[in-house]
């Protein structure tokens, strides 16, 4: 049987490929395509000849069926999508479910992400983040979107597109606050790409005189939450109190943590310096 290569392609320029994309893209059979017309600049530019069949939103299940036969004939095949990871907010996610189902061998060759590049430039927080996709077109689901992270700890990543993108930007504005800080990426990579970083407002104002063009990476920092008072001997009894009944300590130290937005590490030096 054959394989199915996962390939990540550039998100922008076509020099961020690996020598292992280009063997593999050379080696397969045929290349399973978002957009024959945008993958073939790609082909072009390394002199790669080689057959293209388009896979996309609107394709239809005959489509994927083919191409499982294709895997079941003994053929090679790679799937890209127009930039980035294939299966990530794509429809290449189906096609890569259903080849699990048959138990057939699928490989990844890692490339470019516009989600983690963005993240690495961004300047928030990168130990952990949140990655939503494209957010609803209706406005009421993407108010509801936005508050289900309105306090949320971690780095909320979004795409938007252009067309879109103010009403996003409102809607953020009214359900997250004017504080928040937001950054925006587009075109990474290319020639006009651009990184803008600042408030909601700030932002708004600058799309209010500036006609927003290319897919959006929208980028939203952590909700900062301030300490909440509390008496360092209250703490203590309170911590007691739930290891008598019966939670253990380690656990004990961490609802506590979170109860008065405290590192765990602080909530087990006020306990452990008790008697000193």
């Amino acid at each position: 049987m054959g394989k199915l290569y996962i390939c990540g392609t550039p998100i922008g320029n076509l020099e961020d490929v690996s020598i292992r994309l280009l063997k593999t893209l050379r080696l397969v059979d045929f290349i399973a395509c978002e957009d024959t017309r945008h993958t073939i600049k790609l082909l072009n530019r390394y002199k790669i000849k080689k057959k293209l069949i388009s896979y996309h939103e609107h394709s239809s299940r005959n489509r994927e069926d083919y191409i499982l036969n294709q895997l079941l004939e003994g053929k090679n095949i790679a799937l890209v999508s127009d930039a980035g990871m294939p299966g990530i907010c794509d429809p290449g996610e189906r096609l890569v479910q259903r080849v699990i189902e048959k138990g057939l061998d699928i490989e990844v060759i890692p490339g470019p992400s516009a989600v983690v590049s963005a993240l690495a430039v961004s300047g928030l927080d990168t130990s952990t983040f949140v990655f939503e996709g494209f957010l609803p077109r209706q406005a009421s689901k993407r108010i509801e979107v936005l508050e289900r992270n309105k306090e949320e700890s971690r780095t909320v990543i979004y795409y938007e597109t252009p067309h879109r993108l103010m009403k996003t930007l409102c809607d953020i504005q009214t359900v997250l606050g004017e504080k928040r800080k937001i950054v925006m990426v587009r075109e990474l990579t290319k020639k006009h790409q651009e990184i803008i970083r600042g408030s909601i407002n700030e932002i708004i104002d600058k799309y209010n005189k500036q006609v927003p063009r290319g897919e959006f990476c929208l980028l939203i920092g952590a909700q900062k939450k301030e300490p909440i008072n509390m008496n360092e001997h209250q703490l203590i009894k309170e911590i007691d109190e739930l290891i008598e009944d019966g939670i253990d300590k380690k656990e004990a130290f961490r609802l506590k943590a979170k109860q008065y937005n405290l590192r765990k590490s602080v909530v087990y030096k006020y306990y452990t310096n008790r008697d000193l």
